[in-house]
């Protein structure tokens, strides 16, 4: 009765997943879609538009940048988690030891609660419209209210209790949602041109045109700009292989080609609608005010939503931002779970998804969203590497794999080293030469990928 049980709740956390729990590519298109055509969309549309991006920047920039998104889980995250069928967790604890791999799953557990809880703030700017809420400015890091911190709470104990339920009832929650929100950013994004007068193609071309100055606190974007962050904005997913835990269940590598359904949903269709929205707010006498004074007119989803197309508006922003918070307070559970394998996904979800909670109360993860998550890819994604150069180059360059399983050691100092090196090296180039963070994460995570072969195959010869 008790396997029976067991059974019953497993989500494959330390085994690979057997051929009866593999699904097909439908279960993943839901998800990847209702993920990224999320709430996360609401807010990275309209920053754009405060980065002072052209036309050309913003259209051509996005194409290419999310193709290069699709092509990194088809031929990379897909391809590895369709081999062996292990979380991200799992396989790294393989490869780097358990006292090591910990403190990648805290690091990655918190970095996701962080990215959990921006979502639970835009959904919270949707449920604060009745209540004529305060919405949080660009500017503001704590909470303005205690109704803000009333509403977060409460939507941040559904969407842990969702996510909770196990990856079947997350895909299944986004398989549901997923078509209304999309509907909803089609909607809007028609309500926002006709607002502006937008009647002709040329005139869609000109909302943004030649780009302009950054508003005041933001930095300028260029053509690059918008390749590289559409990239590696979800690099943590991709190179950085967090995926692996999602496409573990997925019948052939091929399902991989599903994310284009969140890519240009998501990162294409629903961010040029959410910046049209936002355009057409600043044009307001409100905003132009604001833009006189030298501040930023907020970016708050909830109030743009709805002046655009009604409560209908105010549900999209909402489900919109439980279908991100579901799988991220999932993976972050995940994470949780492989510090404390004694403690099931269950209760792992719960501890991730209050912390989540926790951070939706500050509205600067979501205000300053651009910024984090550049910095957030380029954290974890090196650590990717590890396992990509492992599995694709060991065997060529005589590197043991699964060192730390087969050696019986707890901490691989070679994965240490790496990533600390590389990461390192690239941070302080960011910093000391001014240079856009996310620009150097590809450099950072193949630099770590080739340390971590000259670094095992020096090291583990005296055990090899």
């Amino acid at each position: 009765m008790q396997d029976e049980k067991q059974a019953q709740t497993e989500e494959f956390e330390r085994e690979p997943v057997p051929a009866s729990h593999w699904k097909d590519w439908r279960s993943f298109l839901g998800m990847y879609a209702g993920e990224h055509a999320a709430g996360t969309e609401f807010v990275i549309g309209p920053l754009f538009l405060t980065a002072g991006v052209s036309a050309f920047d913003l259209i051509v920039g996005l194409l290419l940048g999310n193709f290069l998104a699709v092509l990194s889980w088809r031929f990379l995250t897909a391809e590895i988690a369709t081999k062996h069928r292990l979380t991200l967790y799992y396989q790294l604890e393989k490869i780097c030891g358990k006292h090591l791999v910990t403190f990648y799953n805290l690091a990655n557990g918190i970095l996701f609660c962080f990215l959990a809880g921006s979502m639970i703030t835009v959904s919270a700017t949707a449920v604060g419209i009745p209540f004529d809420m305060p919405m949080p400015k660009l500017t503001d890091t704590m909470p303005n209210g205690v109704t803000w911190v009333i509403i977060v709470l409460a939507l941040g104990a559904l969407f842990t209790f969702i996510a909770a339920k196990g990856y079947n009832t997350v895909a299944k929650a986004a398989n549901w949602m997923s078509p209304i929100i999309v509907l909803g950013f089609v909607l809007a994004g028609f309500a926002a041109l006709r607002q502006l007068g937008v009647s002709s193609f040329g005139q869609f071309w000109d909302v943004w045109g030649e780009g302009g100055e950054p508003f005041p606190g933001q930095i300028k974007y260029t053509f690059w700009h918008v390749v590289i962050w559409s990239w590696f904005c979800n690099a943590a997913m991709h190179i950085g292989m967090s995926d692996l835990s999602v496409f573990r269940f997925a019948k052939s590598p091929k399902a991989g080609w599903t994310t284009a359904a969140g890519m240009y949903v998501g990162h294409y269709m629903a961010w040029i609608a959410a910046a049209l929205l936002y355009a057409a707010y600043i044009k307001t006498p409100e905003a132009a005010a604001m833009l006189a004074g030298g501040q930023a007119p907020p970016v708050a989803p909830g109030p743009l939503a709805y002046n655009a197309i009604g409560i209908l508006g105010v549900v999209t922003v909402i489900l919109a931002g439980w279908t991100t918070a579901n799988p991220t307070i999932y993976r972050s559970g995940l994470a949780f779970q492989a510090i404390l394998p004694k403690v099931n996904t269950t209760w792992a979800t719960v501890i991730a998804g209050s912390v989540a909670t926790i951070a939706g109360l500050f509205p600067a993860f979501a205000m300053k969203l651009l910024d984090f998550v550049a910095v957030y890819g380029f954290i974890l994604a090196p650590v990717g590497a590890v396992i990509v150069f492992e599995h694709f180059f060991a065997e060529r360059f005589g590197v043991v794999k699964n060192y730390a399983e087969k050696a019986g050691v707890s901490f691989n100092m070679a994965v240490l080293l790496a990533w600390a090196l590389s990461g390192g090296l690239f941070y302080f180039v960011s910093k000391s030469q001014g240079i856009f963070l996310s620009f150097l994460t590809l450099p950072a995570w193949v630099g770590c990928g080739v340390l971590y072969l000259v670094l095992s195959k020096w090291m583990q010869k005296k055990l090899a």
